[in-house]
């Protein structure tokens, strides 16, 4: 197999032209008040003067825009594009309508057309909804980015971002890192991160944004910032970049526990020597006197370990070669290979057994609700503040079957009515337990209706954050299946997580899941051929390309070719999985007596 995939292999050189790799001059400014400092590692203070901003700002735009971040844009935009961080998601927004407010409408000429096309791509991936703030700024040029925003969303607009049809980007510090969108201009609206001072290589990480490799020949960064904030800032832009440091102590049970679990499931290492051995060719092996204050990585390696067999995820074995020599030896027992081949979080694995075992003693399988529960992933259950009103509405809706999951897990309709009504509780109820109830509630809303505007409406809560909620529940879906198949107990979930998971990845009315599984068929997409008769993966594989393009709106040639190529190709994947599962069933087991063989065959 491996002597296969390697010959298979085929090295092929790309020119690439080394101008794309000249690095760009970045220049660093400091704006206070009505000045611009440019920042010198030479000047004593660390910033020498620039020049003086004197913008003819009206006494209305002064007021709602005391830092000149209008005039400062406009120096740039619309022919060169401009990144501007701002310290919340919610001043994104503001930050963007406030400066097409007061933008020439001249701006709304430039690429008219393709921002036209650009709202109408946004209103057919999220049918027919489009952001009001969007809506008004898009013409403009203009647009926020941050979580909020669905994955669909986020993608149409860096597209338009990268080929300038935006010019200007209001966005929070996440897109600094991973998302390749750089600018002639990036501008820091204060030297903070929602209420935490920048650090070094925050602040470094986002005026690196700032100029465009083999478009541009220089970059430029503005920080602006308050006086009160001046020394600070100065510290901050003259300080070295932060060490880095292992986290594998700092996060337990992610960190050191999830890597021993790793290394005796993979067989890498069984033995504390071998342990021991790989611990000091880590980064926190090279760290330990830094870190470890007090203890010895052998005494860390040690309590993890024993740790871990403490919760039953590892069986030791002590072999004992005289009085004072011994050996340990790890076994990865059967709940510990549950864990790591689902890939589970280890600080929640004795929760979900938990949760799992108790929903054998009476599974409601009358509505997906407590299937649901079971795969709402645990890590999102912190970061959640229900909103009472709307669970204890939500919870009123509830079938009888539905009533019963709740009252299964532990969550009554009385609770949640005295904490929307702000009553006192005296009886102590689990809180994590009551939070995810409330994002099953949110998930099994979603896969009834199956759209992300409507559920983000009727819980208040950004469409972004719904469709990490989903996908987070269906990576995690996914995690307990390959957990349950661990576990011989746990076979009468098989089945139904399968299900589930799918239902959760594609989160859209059952029909239309075989079409889905189509490469470039999104949900859109799939409502259309489903419409246009297309209603299997054998209608699709069977489908003429030419006549795809007469059915189906919208379709190129491009896109009808690759969808009958993928469908052609999964049903053949498909067929060739039954064709292996048939030939299995027919194998005749080499134990098998002959006589018995020899009249199977007979008539």
């Amino acid at each position: 197999m491996l002597k296969t995939y390697k010959s298979s292999l085929k090295l092929s050189i790309i020119p690439v032209s080394l101008d794309q790799y000249v690095s760009v001059e970045l220049k660093e400014y400091l704006k206070i008040n009505d000045e611009l400092y440019e920042v010198d590692s030479k000047a004593e203070s660390g910033i020498t003067f620039s020049r003086l901003l004197t913008y003819k700002y009206s006494d209305t735009l002064k007021k709602m825009d005391p830092d000149c971040l209008i005039a400062l844009v406009t120096e740039v935009i619309p022919n060169y594009s401009c990144l501007v961080f701002c310290p919340t998601k919610k001043n994104c927004e503001n930050v963007a309508e406030m400066i097409c407010k007061f933008l020439s409408k001249d701006y709304l000429k430039h690429r008219e057309k393709e921002k036209s096309e650009m709202i109408n791509n946004l209103k057919n991936i999220s049918g027919g909804n489009i952001c009001p703030v969007l809506k008004r700024t898009i013409p403009f040029g203009i647009a926020y980015h941050h979580s909020g925003l669905t994955s669909d969303e986020r993608k149409l607009l860096e597209e338009a971002y990268s080929t300038g049809v935006l010019c200007l980007f209001t966005c929070t510090s996440t897109l600094a890192a991973g998302v390749n969108l750089p600018a002639r201009r990036v501008i820091l609206r204060a030297p903070y991160v929602a209420k935490e001072f920048l650090k070094r290589n925050q602040y470094k990480q986002m005026i690196g944004r700032a100029g465009r490799a083999g478009i541009d020949t220089v970059g430029e960064s503005i920080l602006i910032l308050q006086a009160k904030d001046k020394q600070q800032v100065l510290q901050l832009i003259n300080s070295p970049m932060e060490n880095c440091y292992s986290h594998l102590v700092q996060e337990f049970a992610k960190g050191i526990q999830t890597l021993f679990l790793s290394l005796i499931g993979l067989k890498v290492a069984t033995n504390l020597n071998d342990i021991c051995h790989f611990m000091r060719g880590t980064l926190l092996g090279v760290q330990q006197k830094i870190l470890l204050k007090g203890k010895s990585l052998s005494e860390i390696t040690m309590e993890s370990l024993n740790c871990l067999a403490e919760k039953g995820l590892l069986q030791k074995d002590t072999i004992y070669k005289s009085e004072a020599e011994f050996q340990c030896n790890f076994q990865i027992t059967k709940l510990g290979r549950a864990s790591f081949k689902g890939m589970i979080d280890l600080a929640y694995c004795d929760i979900l057994y938990r949760d799992l075992k108790k929903g054998l003693e009476g599974l409601v399988l009358e509505s997906l609700l407590h299937l649901v529960y079971l795969a709402t992933p645990y890590d999102m259950v912190s970061q959640c503040n229900p909103d009472w009103m709307v669970y204890f509405r939500q919870f009123s809706q509830l079938s009888p079957a539905e009533q019963k999951v709740a009252a299964l897990v532990g969550v009554s309709e009385s609770f949640i009515g005295k904490k929307a009504s702000g009553q006192a509780i005296r009886k102590k109820v689990d809180k994590d337990i009551v939070n995810r109830l409330y994002l099953s509630f949110i998930l099994y809303t979603l896969l009834k209706e199956t759209n992300v505007w409507s559920v983000s409406d009727k819980f208040n809560m950004p469409r972004g954050y719904i469709q990490n909620l989903l996908t987070g529940a269906a990576s995690f879906s996914s995690c307990v299946l390959h957990f349950c198949e661990e576990l011989e107990e746990f076979w009468v979930y098989e089945a139904l997580l399968v299900e589930l998971t799918k239902k959760l990845t594609y989160c859209v009315k059952a029909e239309l899941i075989p079409l889905m599984e189509v490469t470039g068929v999104l949900e859109g997409r799939a409502k259309q051929l489903y419409s246009a008769g297309y209603k299997s993966l054998i209608h699709l594989a069977n489908a003429d390309p030419e006549v795809l393009i007469k059915t189906v709106n919208h379709l190129s040639r491009r896109q009808a070719k690759q969808i009958v190529s993928s469908a052609k190709m999964l049903l053949h994947e498909k067929a060739e999985a039954l064709q292996e599962e048939i030939e299995e069933l027919l194998k005749l087991p080499s134990d098998f007596p002959d006589n018995v063989a020899s009249s199977t065959e007979q008539p």
